[in-house]
């Protein structure tokens, strides 16, 4: 599988790093199977850290590597993805039960109806009718440095 990761910096050997901020699968390395969603985590971080450039750096990871890792998959944005968004998104829940957790963003477009979910705007039911119309790309974060030591970085692409 090719998996992308968007930065300021080239990066070859992952590490997971506490960024401080409140992600939606908690603390992890995160990666993407779309090389246009890496490309505006790569603009974005450039952006928000003020420095650097825009670099794609580009894993690869076996499907027997990841077999026989500990995954928590979410296939769509399901009651039970948002709920787990949101428990990440109110607190930093660094729970290494799973190697690896993949599911859909919650991208710039999306934070809105997730931000009202948060402030008990919307009910479950409401978030994920106004979610699932998004087409939401998806987000694969390696949470523990067992699963990090299976990732082959490729190359990074300068954007």
């Amino acid at each position: 599988m090719k998996l992308f990761h968007g930065s300021n910096v080239k990066v070859e050997k992952p590490r997971i790093i506490d960024s401080g901020r409140f992600l939606d699968f908690g603390i992890g390395f995160y990666l993407t199977t779309d090389f246009e969603q890496a490309k505006k985590w790569a603009k974005s971080t450039t952006k928000r850290r003020e420095n650097g450039k825009a670099v794609i750096s580009v894993f690869e990871i076996s499907e027997n590597d990841m077999d026989s890792l500990s995954i928590l998959s979410f296939d769509f944005a399901s009651k039970e993805w948002l709920q787990f968004v949101a428990r990440n998104r109110k607190s930093i829940i660094n729970d290494l039960t799973y190697d690896i957790i993949i599911g859909p963003v919650a991208n710039d477009n999306t934070m809105p109806v997730i931000t009202l979910y948060l402030r008990g705007d919307y009910d479950e039911d409401e978030t994920i009718k106004r979610l699932l119309p998004q087409k939401l790309k998806d987000q694969v974060v390696f949470k523990t440095d067992k699963s990090l030591e299976f990732l082959r970085f490729m190359e990074a692409i300068e954007i």
